[in-house]
């Protein structure tokens, strides 16, 4: 991995960092110089994470929609390093149902995990923060496109982008950067465990690889590539925004 050490001397969280995008950034942070807390809710991934990571990561097991778990996790950071210089709040769930399916479990899950867990994960690590701080929220070309069997989660996508316009505004006099990252079709383990059997997993991909212009599934360190670029200086003029890396798939 060519690193350039965008990141030499900060301090990160990264919400959800046991596997997939999570993971892949975590990696990516480390190699180029940071500090890197990561979050998950099984303590046996979590640690073979922080194992892959090395000597530059710690992991503080929790489940985002907690907020006695957040305290331990900004609690955890606080003590061992005063600051956080780049939150990655990249937790989230995604079931699919039709709307006639849904049900309020469905519709609680996913909205807690995905924005209360984002919420509250930003307001509880913003004393940490310095200013000058850089935030990524974890959102979803499923925000802007019409999927069916996914209203729910599509929904919670849609507010996360929202909270990054929003949250630009809140935190301006801190020049506090706020922006979204929007993946289009990753593959991840998360990926793979929704589309059930093997085969229908491969089924799952080649149809959706059928709708994206670059022909091809994402892999989660492309994805990791852009949160850098967010979390870094070289994003030093932009705020607010919704960065799409989808292969084209809700661009065309």
């Amino acid at each position: 991995m060519t690193t350039s050490q965008k990141l030499a001397g900060k301090i990160a969280l990264i919400t959800g960092g046991t596997s997939g995008i999570g993971l892949a950034t975590a990696q990516r942070f480390v190699a180029e110089g940071a500090f890197v807390f990561i979050t998950g809710r099984r303590q046996a991934e979590l640690d073979a994470a922080v194992q892959l990571l090395g000597q530059a990561a710690h992991g503080v097991q929790g489940d985002v929609s907690n907020l006695a778990d957040l305290d331990r996790v900004v609690a955890t950071i606080k003590e061992q390093k005063g600051r956080l210089d780049v939150l990655f709040a990249n937790a989230g769930i995604a079931e699919f149902l039709p709307i006639d399916a849904v049900t309020e479990t469905h519709y609680d899950q996913q909205f807690d995990i995905n924005v209360k867990g984002t919420v509250f994960t930003v307001q509880k690590a913003l004393p940490l923060l310095p200013d000058g701080a850089t935030i990524v929220l974890m959102s979803s070309i499923v925000g802007t496109k019409g999927s069916d069997s996914s209203s729910i989660y599509s929904a919670t996508k849609a507010a996360i982008r929202s909270l990054a316009r929003t949250w630009t505004t809140d935190l301006k006099a801190r020049r506090i950067r706020v922006n979204a990252i929007s993946p289009g079709p990753i593959e991840t383990p998360g990926l793979n465990s929704l589309a059930g059997t093997p085969e229908q997993a491969v089924q799952f991909k080649a149809q959706m690889v059928s709708t994206v212009p670059l022909g091809r599934m994402g892999e989660a360190d492309e994805i990791a590539k852009a949160v850098l670029f967010l979390a870094s200086d070289d994003s030093s003029y932009v705020a607010g925004v919704e960065l799409f890396a989808d292969g084209g798939m809700a661009q065309v």
